[in-house]
């Protein structure tokens, strides 16, 4: 049983927001996993949750009023947040994001955040992608940061009033991960002294100066994965082809366009200690490169275009020489998702399988910021449910450090 949360004391505070009712399924997380929550619900969380169904799940008192006479005697603003090892946001609503930036002190959950001393702070946000994107929020939120509060979400999505964009509050799942890798002991160096490969995005085989062949892969799953790897103390080179993603902090990024450039770039960087290919490679490129472009002509028939096979990354690094003690590969199929899994980690040679659906109408991947997968061994076939790309990388982070052996990690860091 997950126990990740044992004798840690999470206060949450539930801001304004259609997103609240996902706050209950978060107490529910959080108190599963050992923790204990208390809340406090703004006049405008309650407009969407009650104190009743928040105390219910919760086992706590719900604080609302900062003139409860009983709980301010006590001088309760100040006790709830001394009191706890995280102070949580979620939903963090415009209004209170923008509270905390200018040290406002209006309620008692404003109150209590302007009287922390030195408890952590995470936010989730949530609200439409109009206020999310607009130059004051941003201003908000990058205050926020400098003062060293963290920050998961928002995702993209489609939102309650039914537009699509940046906005919504991450899943439960997703925030439930990140306060237990803030809260951990080994959030940071679970993995310190090791060496990891990671590959990411597309590749692009080109035909002529001016086209290629490629795919969809926008390079968020692998970016994320680098980036949750960096921040567990590893030594991490992301090779990663064309993406309009920054390249992670504290990454060596090395940036290539082809499959053949990635599989150098791959065995140039071996050996190490983990190696995963979230990149989507290309299975061909084109035998020749023209040197002009092939132009369109009236009339007649398409210029017939020979491929040939690309490098098999995975397959190579899964039975190199300087094979890496944990090889991580993905599979994106569009049927028979599992027997497929399956079938490639027996022919990839590879330890784990990370497998979703891609191209179905109801199974969008590429470009989103969620993600649905499965993860397969010879012997397990986990389902992780739909979350965030972000919260996929810190799972398999944490799965990672469990499948290596207690002895590398520490021989590795010391």
């Amino acid at each position: 049983m997950n126990k990740s949360l044992e004798n840690k004391s999470i206060l949450l505070i539930i801001s304004g927001g259609i997103a609240a009712y996902k706050s209950l399924e978060l107490i529910r997380l959080i108190k599963k996993a050992g923790g204990h929550v208390r809340c406090i619900i703004t006049s405008g969380g309650e407009k969407f949750v009650t104190p009743l169904s928040v105390s219910a799940l919760s086992e706590e008192t719900v604080y609302t009023s900062l003139w409860s006479l009983k709980d301010e005697t006590e001088m309760g603003h100040i006790r709830l947040s001394r009191e706890a090892d995280l102070i949580l946001i979620a939903p963090a609503s415009a209004n209170i994001i923008a509270q905390m930036a200018y040290g406002l002190a209006e309620d008692l959950a404003s109150t209590t955040l302007l009287a922390n001393l030195d408890t952590p702070v995470l936010i989730a946000p949530a609200m439409n992608h109009a206020m999310w994107n607009n130059a004051a929020t941003q201003d908000n939120i990058k205050t926020l940061a400098e003062r060293g509060i963290k920050r998961i979400g928002p995702d993209n999505g489609d939102m309650a009033c039914g537009e699509h964009g940046p906005g919504r509050m991450a899943e439960p799942e997703a925030i439930f991960t990140a306060i237990s890798n803030q809260l951990s002991n080994k959030s940071t160096n679970q993995l310190k002294g090791l060496k990891a490969l990671v590959t990411s995005g597309p590749t692009y085989e080109p035909l002529d100066p001016v086209r290629f062949l490629g795919n969809r892969s926008s390079g968020k799953q692998g970016h994320a994965i680098a980036s949750a790897l960096a921040k567990a103390g590893a030594d991490v080179t992301l090779i990663t082809g064309p993406t309009a993603l920054p390249a992670p902090a504290d990454v060596k990024t090395i940036n290539i366009e082809t499959a053949q450039e990635m599989l150098n770039a791959c065995e140039t960087a071996l050996p190490t200690d983990i190696a995963i290919c979230a990149a989507a490679v290309s299975d061909w490129a084109p035998e020749t490169e023209q040197n002009q472009k092939i132009k369109k002509r009236v009339a007649s028939t398409p210029p017939p275009i020979a491929l040939r096979e690309n490098p098999d990354i995975l397959h190579t690094i899964a039975t190199h020489i300087n094979r890496p003690s944990l090889v991580i590969g993905f599979a994106a199929e569009t049927n028979d998702l599992i027997d497929n899994a399956k079938a490639k980690l027996k022919t990839k040679s590879c330890d784990i399988i990370l497998a979703n659906l891609v191209g179905q109408k109801d199974k969008k991947t590429f470009g989103e910021d969620e993600n649905h997968v499965y993860l397969v061994t010879l012997n397990e076939t986990q389902d992780w449910q739909e979350m965030s790309k972000q919260a996929i990388a810190e799972k398999l982070v944490a799965e990672i450090a469990t499948r290596l052996k207690p002895d590398t990690l520490k021989e590795a860091a010391e």
